[in-house]
Protein backbone atom coordinates (compact mmCIF):
# COMPACT_ATOMS: atom_id res chain seq x y z
CA UNK A 1 0.00 0.00 0.00
CA UNK A 2 2.68 2.67 0.96
CA UNK A 3 4.82 1.72 -1.92
CA UNK A 4 2.18 2.09 -4.75
CA UNK A 5 1.58 5.36 -2.68
CA UNK A 6 4.87 6.59 -3.07
CA UNK A 7 5.04 5.80 -6.64
CA UNK A 8 2.06 7.53 -6.81
CA UNK A 9 3.37 10.43 -5.66
CA UNK A 10 6.72 9.58 -7.75
CA UNK A 11 4.60 9.67 -10.87
CA UNK A 12 2.68 12.99 -10.02
CA UNK A 13 6.08 14.74 -9.46
CA UNK A 14 7.79 13.86 -12.64
CA UNK A 15 5.01 15.21 -14.79
CA UNK A 16 4.88 18.05 -13.00
CA UNK A 17 8.94 19.11 -12.69
CA UNK A 18 8.98 18.40 -16.77
CA UNK A 19 9.40 21.18 -18.77
CA UNK A 20 8.08 21.92 -21.99
CA UNK A 21 10.13 20.62 -24.77
CA UNK A 22 11.84 23.98 -26.36
CA UNK A 23 13.05 25.02 -22.83
CA UNK A 24 13.85 21.43 -21.95
CA UNK A 25 16.38 21.87 -25.32
CA UNK A 26 17.41 25.07 -24.54
CA UNK A 27 18.56 23.71 -21.18
CA UNK A 28 20.13 21.30 -22.17
CA UNK A 29 22.68 23.58 -24.98
CA UNK A 30 23.42 26.11 -21.89
CA UNK A 31 25.46 26.00 -19.32
CA UNK A 32 24.25 24.28 -16.40
CA UNK A 33 24.30 26.59 -13.24
CA UNK A 34 25.99 25.85 -9.67
CA UNK A 35 23.18 25.25 -6.92
CA UNK A 36 24.90 25.96 -3.75
CA UNK A 37 22.11 23.30 -1.84
CA UNK A 38 23.16 20.69 -4.20
CA UNK A 39 26.54 21.60 -5.13
CA UNK A 40 27.62 18.24 -6.53
CA UNK A 41 24.47 17.22 -7.96
CA UNK A 42 23.75 14.12 -5.85
CA UNK A 43 20.12 14.12 -7.00
CA UNK A 44 20.74 12.90 -10.88
CA UNK A 45 21.88 9.83 -8.89
CA UNK A 46 18.57 9.00 -7.68
CA UNK A 47 15.57 6.86 -9.10
CA UNK A 48 12.80 9.01 -9.72
CA UNK A 49 11.00 6.49 -6.47
CA UNK A 50 14.07 7.89 -4.53
CA UNK A 51 12.86 11.76 -5.93
CA UNK A 52 9.65 10.32 -4.90
CA UNK A 53 10.36 9.86 -1.40
CA UNK A 54 12.68 12.37 -0.56
CA UNK A 55 10.22 15.08 -1.45
CA UNK A 56 7.19 13.57 0.37
CA UNK A 57 9.07 12.78 3.71
CA UNK A 58 10.70 16.94 2.93
CA UNK A 59 7.29 18.35 3.44
CA UNK A 60 6.17 16.41 6.04
CA UNK A 61 8.69 17.03 8.27
CA UNK A 62 8.76 21.18 6.97
CA UNK A 63 5.25 21.53 7.26
CA UNK A 64 4.56 18.47 10.62
CA UNK A 65 7.88 18.51 12.57
CA UNK A 66 9.43 21.97 11.88
CA UNK A 67 6.94 24.38 13.61
CA UNK A 68 6.91 22.28 16.85
CA UNK A 69 10.57 20.78 17.18
CA UNK A 70 11.49 24.79 19.27
CA UNK A 71 9.32 24.10 21.76
CA UNK A 72 9.93 20.63 22.16
CA UNK A 73 12.82 21.53 22.50
CA UNK A 74 12.82 23.97 25.07
CA UNK A 75 10.26 21.66 27.36
CA UNK A 76 12.34 18.23 26.61
CA UNK A 77 8.95 16.71 25.50
CA UNK A 78 8.31 14.04 22.49
CA UNK A 79 5.04 13.24 21.24
CA UNK A 80 4.77 9.86 20.06
CA UNK A 81 2.16 11.09 17.75
CA UNK A 82 4.76 11.60 15.48
CA UNK A 83 5.35 7.92 14.85
CA UNK A 84 1.48 7.84 13.83
CA UNK A 85 2.16 10.28 11.53
CA UNK A 86 5.46 9.15 9.81
CA UNK A 87 3.01 5.33 10.00
CA UNK A 88 0.64 7.22 8.06
CA UNK A 89 3.09 7.96 4.86
CA UNK A 90 4.73 4.92 5.36
CA UNK A 91 8.03 6.34 6.41
CA UNK A 92 8.96 3.61 9.13
CA UNK A 93 10.53 0.29 8.28
CA UNK A 94 10.41 1.89 4.68
CA UNK A 95 13.45 -0.77 3.67
CA UNK A 96 11.61 -3.57 4.29
CA UNK A 97 9.41 -5.57 2.13
CA UNK A 98 5.76 -6.22 2.84
CA UNK A 99 4.20 -6.33 6.29
CA UNK A 100 2.73 -3.19 5.66
CA UNK A 101 5.50 -1.49 4.76
CA UNK A 102 7.36 0.11 1.84
CA UNK A 103 9.61 -1.40 0.77
CA UNK A 104 12.28 0.94 -0.92
CA UNK A 105 15.83 1.32 -1.43
CA UNK A 106 18.31 2.07 1.46
CA UNK A 107 19.10 5.34 -0.58
CA UNK A 108 15.19 5.95 -0.09
CA UNK A 109 15.53 5.12 3.57
CA UNK A 110 18.73 7.23 4.05
CA UNK A 111 16.83 10.11 2.23
CA UNK A 112 13.82 9.76 5.27
CA UNK A 113 16.72 10.41 7.76
CA UNK A 114 18.15 13.32 6.27
CA UNK A 115 14.83 14.89 5.90
CA UNK A 116 13.86 14.23 9.25
CA UNK A 117 17.20 15.34 11.00
CA UNK A 118 16.99 18.43 8.61
CA UNK A 119 14.37 19.23 11.58
CA UNK A 120 16.55 17.98 14.63
CA UNK A 121 18.43 14.84 15.11
CA UNK A 122 16.14 14.05 17.88
CA UNK A 123 12.76 13.61 15.86
CA UNK A 124 15.20 11.15 13.57
CA UNK A 125 16.25 9.09 16.68
CA UNK A 126 13.05 8.62 17.29
CA UNK A 127 12.32 7.46 13.69
CA UNK A 128 15.52 5.30 13.55
CA UNK A 129 14.99 3.19 16.72
CA UNK A 130 11.04 2.58 15.55
CA UNK A 131 12.11 1.61 11.80
CA UNK A 132 16.56 0.08 11.59
CA UNK A 133 17.11 -1.04 15.26
CA UNK A 134 13.56 -2.56 16.37
CA UNK A 135 12.16 -3.04 12.85
CA UNK A 136 14.94 -4.20 11.08
CA UNK A 137 15.90 -6.31 14.04
CA UNK A 138 12.53 -8.36 13.90
CA UNK A 139 12.73 -8.54 9.87
CA UNK A 140 16.08 -9.81 9.89
CA UNK A 141 16.45 -12.41 12.61
CA UNK A 142 12.72 -12.62 13.93
CA UNK A 143 10.34 -16.09 13.16
CA UNK A 144 7.66 -15.32 10.68
CA UNK A 145 4.88 -15.10 14.04
CA UNK A 146 7.22 -12.44 15.31
CA UNK A 147 6.86 -10.58 11.98
CA UNK A 148 3.34 -10.78 11.37
CA UNK A 149 2.61 -10.18 15.19
CA UNK A 150 4.68 -6.72 15.52
CA UNK A 151 5.55 -5.57 12.08
CA UNK A 152 2.25 -4.46 10.63
CA UNK A 153 1.41 -2.31 13.81
CA UNK A 154 4.85 -0.92 14.30
CA UNK A 155 5.07 0.09 10.29
CA UNK A 156 1.40 1.84 11.28
CA UNK A 157 3.64 3.45 14.40
CA UNK A 158 0.42 2.44 16.76
CA UNK A 159 2.90 -0.22 18.48
CA UNK A 160 6.25 1.48 19.83
CA UNK A 161 9.89 0.06 19.71
CA UNK A 162 12.98 0.28 22.01
CA UNK A 163 16.71 -1.14 21.34
CA UNK A 164 18.44 -2.52 24.44
CA UNK A 165 21.89 -3.37 24.29
CA UNK A 166 23.99 -0.14 25.94
CA UNK A 167 24.33 -0.94 30.08
CA UNK A 168 25.45 1.84 32.85
CA UNK A 169 28.56 -0.40 32.89
CA UNK A 170 29.11 -1.26 29.27
CA UNK A 171 28.68 1.52 26.44
CA UNK A 172 31.10 1.02 23.73
CA UNK A 173 32.36 -2.22 25.09
CA UNK A 174 28.83 -4.99 24.76
CA UNK A 175 30.67 -7.48 24.93
CA UNK A 176 30.90 -6.80 28.65
CA UNK A 177 26.98 -7.21 28.78
CA UNK A 178 25.70 -8.16 32.34
CA UNK A 179 22.31 -8.55 31.64
CA UNK A 180 21.45 -12.50 32.27
CA UNK A 181 18.13 -14.54 30.72
CA UNK A 182 17.53 -17.76 32.50
CA UNK A 183 14.44 -20.35 32.43
CA UNK A 184 11.64 -18.92 34.75
CA UNK A 185 11.45 -20.41 37.91
CA UNK A 186 7.49 -20.87 38.01
CA UNK A 187 6.13 -20.61 34.17
CA UNK A 188 7.09 -23.49 32.23
CA UNK A 189 8.08 -22.04 28.22
CA UNK A 190 9.62 -18.77 29.87
CA UNK A 191 12.67 -17.13 30.56
CA UNK A 192 13.51 -14.66 33.31
CA UNK A 193 15.41 -11.46 32.22
CA UNK A 194 17.28 -9.04 34.76
CA UNK A 195 19.21 -6.06 34.62
CA UNK A 196 19.77 -3.05 32.97
CA UNK A 197 20.07 -0.88 30.09
CA UNK A 198 20.36 2.79 29.53
CA UNK A 199 20.84 5.85 27.06
CA UNK A 200 18.01 4.08 25.41
CA UNK A 201 15.86 6.24 22.85
CA UNK A 202 11.44 5.54 23.65
CA UNK A 203 12.38 3.14 26.70
CA UNK A 204 9.43 5.23 28.45
CA UNK A 205 6.72 5.14 25.66
CA UNK A 206 7.82 2.15 24.29
CA UNK A 207 5.17 -0.72 23.82
CA UNK A 208 7.91 -3.32 22.53
CA UNK A 209 11.66 -3.87 23.73
CA UNK A 210 14.19 -5.47 21.90
CA UNK A 211 16.50 -6.73 24.62
CA UNK A 212 20.13 -8.31 24.18
CA UNK A 213 20.92 -10.39 27.10
CA UNK A 214 23.11 -13.04 27.97
CA UNK A 215 21.87 -17.03 28.62
CA UNK A 216 22.61 -17.95 31.81
CA UNK A 217 22.78 -21.98 29.97
CA UNK A 218 25.29 -20.99 27.52
CA UNK A 219 26.49 -17.28 27.84
CA UNK A 220 25.10 -16.41 24.62
CA UNK A 221 24.20 -13.32 23.94
CA UNK A 222 20.73 -13.67 22.63
CA UNK A 223 17.61 -11.37 21.85
CA UNK A 224 14.07 -10.84 23.15
CA UNK A 225 10.82 -8.93 22.44
CA UNK A 226 9.64 -8.12 25.86
CA UNK A 227 5.68 -6.77 25.63
CA UNK A 228 5.14 -4.26 28.69
CA UNK A 229 1.81 -5.26 28.70
CA UNK A 230 2.36 -8.75 29.44
CA UNK A 231 4.93 -8.01 32.32
CA UNK A 232 4.28 -8.53 35.81
CA UNK A 233 3.91 -5.33 37.89
CA UNK A 234 7.86 -4.49 39.14
CA UNK A 235 9.14 -6.29 36.55
CA UNK A 236 9.99 -3.94 33.93
CA UNK A 237 10.56 -0.75 34.90
CA UNK A 238 11.87 2.09 32.03
CA UNK A 239 12.48 5.51 33.81
CA UNK A 240 12.99 8.23 31.55
CA UNK A 241 16.50 9.80 31.94
CA UNK A 242 15.93 13.75 32.58
CA UNK A 243 17.73 17.11 31.99
CA UNK A 244 20.07 16.71 28.85
CA UNK A 245 22.17 18.69 27.19
CA UNK A 246 21.11 17.21 23.44
CA UNK A 247 18.86 15.13 21.90
CA UNK A 248 16.12 16.73 24.01
CA UNK A 249 12.91 16.73 21.74
CA UNK A 250 13.36 12.65 21.74
CA UNK A 251 12.64 10.70 24.72
CA UNK A 252 15.52 8.71 26.56
CA UNK A 253 15.44 6.34 29.40
CA UNK A 254 16.49 3.35 31.14
CA UNK A 255 15.50 -0.11 30.78
CA UNK A 256 15.84 -2.12 34.59
CA UNK A 257 14.67 -5.56 34.51
CA UNK A 258 14.17 -7.74 37.44
CA UNK A 259 13.46 -11.21 37.00
CA UNK A 260 10.68 -10.21 33.67
CA UNK A 261 9.51 -13.42 31.94
CA UNK A 262 9.25 -13.31 28.78
CA UNK A 263 8.04 -16.60 26.56
CA UNK A 264 10.29 -18.37 24.49
CA UNK A 265 8.24 -17.66 21.67
CA UNK A 266 9.53 -14.23 21.56
CA UNK A 267 13.39 -15.09 21.62
CA UNK A 268 15.05 -14.89 18.21
CA UNK A 269 15.44 -18.36 17.36
CA UNK A 270 18.97 -18.55 15.70
CA UNK A 271 21.12 -15.38 15.83
CA UNK A 272 23.68 -15.58 18.64
CA UNK A 273 26.41 -13.44 19.95
CA UNK A 274 27.36 -9.67 19.01
CA UNK A 275 26.68 -10.28 15.27
CA UNK A 276 22.80 -9.64 16.19
CA UNK A 277 22.47 -6.18 17.97
CA UNK A 278 25.89 -5.07 15.83
CA UNK A 279 23.76 -5.97 12.40
CA UNK A 280 20.81 -4.17 13.78
CA UNK A 281 23.29 -1.51 14.45
CA UNK A 282 24.77 -1.09 10.82
CA UNK A 283 21.26 -0.70 9.81
CA UNK A 284 21.07 2.39 11.86
CA UNK A 285 24.13 3.91 11.24
CA UNK A 286 23.73 3.97 7.59
CA UNK A 287 20.62 5.70 8.31
CA UNK A 288 22.46 8.59 10.28
CA UNK A 289 25.20 9.07 7.79
CA UNK A 290 22.92 10.37 5.76
CA UNK A 291 20.45 11.94 8.90
CA UNK A 292 23.47 13.92 9.69
CA UNK A 293 24.21 15.60 6.25
CA UNK A 294 20.15 17.06 6.78
CA UNK A 295 21.27 18.53 9.68
CA UNK A 296 24.62 20.20 8.80
CA UNK A 297 22.52 21.62 5.32
CA UNK A 298 20.57 23.16 7.61
CA UNK A 299 22.96 24.71 9.40
CA UNK A 300 24.64 26.16 6.26
CA UNK A 301 21.19 27.43 4.52
CA UNK A 302 20.59 29.04 8.21
CA UNK A 303 24.38 30.58 8.31
CA UNK A 304 24.18 31.47 4.55
CA UNK A 305 20.55 33.58 5.59
CA UNK A 306 22.42 35.28 8.50
CA UNK A 307 25.68 36.03 6.74
CA UNK A 308 23.54 38.11 3.43
CA UNK A 309 21.15 39.18 6.14
CA UNK A 310 23.62 40.84 9.09
CA UNK A 311 25.15 43.53 8.29
CA UNK A 312 28.93 44.71 10.02
CA UNK A 313 31.45 47.44 8.90
CA UNK A 314 30.17 49.86 6.66
CA UNK A 315 27.13 48.22 6.47
CA UNK A 316 27.80 45.49 4.51
CA UNK A 317 26.39 41.89 4.55
CA UNK A 318 28.62 39.52 7.10
CA UNK A 319 28.87 37.14 3.55
CA UNK A 320 31.17 39.92 1.31
CA UNK A 321 33.77 39.12 4.26
CA UNK A 322 36.40 35.85 3.26
CA UNK A 323 36.25 34.15 6.97
CA UNK A 324 32.98 34.07 6.56
CA UNK A 325 33.13 32.42 2.29
CA UNK A 326 35.28 30.04 3.86
CA UNK A 327 33.63 28.90 6.23
CA UNK A 328 30.32 28.12 4.09
CA UNK A 329 32.66 26.76 1.08
CA UNK A 330 33.87 23.89 3.34
CA UNK A 331 30.75 23.16 4.99
CA UNK A 332 29.38 23.03 1.60
CA UNK A 333 32.06 20.55 0.26
CA UNK A 334 31.86 18.23 3.29
CA UNK A 335 28.16 17.80 2.82
CA UNK A 336 28.46 17.01 -0.40
CA UNK A 337 31.00 14.42 -0.21
CA UNK A 338 29.46 12.79 2.54
CA UNK A 339 26.02 12.66 0.97
CA UNK A 340 27.59 11.37 -2.50
CA UNK A 341 29.53 8.48 -0.19
CA UNK A 342 26.20 7.36 1.70
CA UNK A 343 24.16 6.82 -1.53
CA UNK A 344 27.51 4.72 -3.01
CA UNK A 345 27.05 2.48 0.61
CA UNK A 346 23.50 2.60 0.20
CA UNK A 347 23.67 1.17 -3.39
CA UNK A 348 26.02 -1.22 -2.10
CA UNK A 349 24.13 -2.02 0.72
CA UNK A 350 20.76 -3.31 -1.52
CA UNK A 351 23.52 -5.13 -3.86
CA UNK A 352 24.83 -7.19 -0.72
CA UNK A 353 28.31 -5.99 -1.22
CA UNK A 354 28.48 -2.99 1.42
CA UNK A 355 30.97 -4.47 4.05
CA UNK A 356 30.43 -3.00 7.85
CA UNK A 357 33.77 -1.44 7.74
CA UNK A 358 32.04 0.87 4.86
CA UNK A 359 29.45 1.86 7.32
CA UNK A 360 31.71 2.21 9.69
CA UNK A 361 33.44 4.63 7.30
CA UNK A 362 30.37 7.13 6.45
CA UNK A 363 28.95 6.86 10.06
CA UNK A 364 32.26 8.41 11.79
CA UNK A 365 33.37 10.27 8.60
CA UNK A 366 29.43 12.40 8.65
CA UNK A 367 28.99 12.54 11.71
CA UNK A 368 33.07 13.78 12.22
CA UNK A 369 32.27 16.43 9.55
CA UNK A 370 28.42 17.43 10.58
CA UNK A 371 29.53 18.77 13.63
CA UNK A 372 33.05 20.47 12.94
CA UNK A 373 31.09 22.36 10.56
CA UNK A 374 27.95 22.91 12.47
CA UNK A 375 30.39 23.83 15.19
CA UNK A 376 32.24 26.35 12.54
CA UNK A 377 29.39 27.60 11.42
CA UNK A 378 27.95 28.85 15.08
CA UNK A 379 30.58 31.47 14.48
CA UNK A 380 29.06 33.11 11.52
CA UNK A 381 26.17 34.03 14.37
CA UNK A 382 28.43 35.54 16.96
CA UNK A 383 27.00 36.01 20.10
CA UNK A 384 22.98 35.89 18.88
CA UNK A 385 24.11 31.64 18.84
CA UNK A 386 23.69 31.71 22.11
CA UNK A 387 19.80 31.98 21.62
CA UNK A 388 17.95 28.94 20.45
CA UNK A 389 15.82 30.78 18.32
CA UNK A 390 18.64 30.53 15.52
CA UNK A 391 18.61 26.80 15.71
CA UNK A 392 22.44 26.67 15.17
CA UNK A 393 23.05 25.36 18.77
CA UNK A 394 20.41 22.78 18.93
CA UNK A 395 22.21 20.95 15.97
CA UNK A 396 25.23 21.66 17.37
CA UNK A 397 24.30 19.80 20.94
CA UNK A 398 22.22 17.07 18.83
CA UNK A 399 25.28 16.87 16.60
CA UNK A 400 27.84 15.89 19.51
CA UNK A 401 25.57 13.29 20.16
CA UNK A 402 25.64 11.51 16.98
CA UNK A 403 28.92 11.56 16.65
CA UNK A 404 28.98 9.74 19.75
CA UNK A 405 25.88 6.57 19.99
CA UNK A 406 25.77 3.96 17.39
CA UNK A 407 29.51 3.41 18.13
CA UNK A 408 31.86 6.68 19.19
CA UNK A 409 33.82 7.60 16.01
CA UNK A 410 37.28 6.32 17.68
CA UNK A 411 35.34 2.88 18.33
CA UNK A 412 34.52 2.94 14.71
CA UNK A 413 38.38 4.01 13.85
CA UNK A 414 39.60 0.91 15.73
CA UNK A 415 37.13 -0.99 13.50
CA UNK A 416 38.99 0.98 10.09
CA UNK A 417 42.23 0.35 11.63
CA UNK A 418 41.83 -3.36 11.95
CA UNK A 419 40.44 -3.91 8.83
CA UNK A 420 43.39 -2.00 7.54
CA UNK A 421 46.19 -3.66 9.56
CA UNK A 422 44.29 -6.94 10.33
CA UNK A 423 45.56 -6.12 14.01
CA UNK A 424 42.99 -5.72 16.94
CA UNK A 425 43.42 -2.71 18.47
CA UNK A 426 40.54 -2.29 21.09
CA UNK A 427 42.21 -4.22 23.73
Amino acid sequence: MFRHALRTVAGRSARASLPPMAARSFAAASQPAFAWEDPLASKNLLTEEELAVGETAERYCQERLLPRVLQAYRDEHYDPKILLEMGELGLLGANIDGYGCAGVSSVAGGLITRAVERVDSGYRSGMSVQSSLVMGGINEFGTEEQKQKFLPAMAKGKLLGAFGLTEPNHGSDPGSMESIAKPHPTRTGYYSLSGAKTWITNSPIAHVLLVWARLQETGKIRGFLIERKDCPPGTLETPAIKDKNGLRASITGMIQMDECPVPEANMFPEVEGLGGPFSCLNSARYGISMGVMGALEDCIARARTYALERKQFKGNPLAKYQLVQKKLADAATDAAYGTLAAIQVGRLKDEGKATPEMISMVKRQNCDTALRNARILQEIFGGNAVSDEYAIGRHVANLFVTQTYEGQSDIHSLILGRAITGIQAFV
